[in-house]
């Protein structure tokens, strides 16, 4: 092989491997994106069951009904 070959040889896979990292950060984006949006749905859905669970804990507590 000649010099020019292997430069050209090299160029060329350095050239795949640019495109490679593209590819791999831009989904590497998209699922930072996905994790943060189920971290959100995540946070809203503990905090609606902390409010169910202190709205059953609260009638729990309360004295039976007279006629017990």
């Amino acid at each position: 092989m000649t010099l020019e070959t292997r430069i050209t040889e090299l160029e060329s896979r350095l050239a795949f491997q640019d495109d490679t990292l593209q590819a791999l950060n831009d989904v590497l984006v998209d699922q930072q994106r996905v994790v943060e949006r189920l971290q959100l749905q995540m946070a809203a859905l503990l905090k609606r069951y902390e409010e169910m669970v202190g709205q059953y804990q609260s009638s729990e507590e309360e004295a039976p009904p007279p006629h017990y």
